[in-house]
């Protein structure tokens, strides 16, 4: 099944579970800027994307790295995440470039865990 980008440019993400806890909560907003499949990302960057084995659903994780088919996505929380460990790669659609809601501003760095060889 065919996995679809955004519709448009720009669009707000309701953060929803705790996968991406402490860098993103439940309830936080989210801005994101649209990535064209040959748009670049880079290992880090926090993400929106698809699984192609659940297009439905949308997902904000953390790139891990690239693999074939497209990228290796893990949540910061890593006692509670569904992601690439699950679902295997996912396809990138989006980049998360600021929290609008409830604590304006940038997101901070990946925690410690990210810090380790892969």
């Amino acid at each position: 099944m065919p996995v679809h980008g955004l519709d448009a440019p720009w669009k707000v993400a309701r953060v929803t579970g705790p996968s991406m806890s402490p860098t993103v909560r439940h309830g936080d907003r989210l801005l994101v800027r649209r990535v064209r499949p040959s748009g670049r990302v880079a290992p880090g960057d926090v993400v929106l994307a698809r699984f192609p084995s659940r297009p439905e659903l949308l997902v904000v994780k953390r790139v891990r790295r690239a693999v074939p088919g497209g990228h290796w996505l893990e949540g910061d929380n890593e006692f509670a995440t569904d992601d690439s460990r699950s679902f295997g790669p996912a396809v990138v659609v989006g980049r998360v470039v600021i929290r609008l809601w409830p604590r304006p501003g940038r997101l901070p760095a990946a925690p410690p865990i990210w810090e380790q060889p892969i």
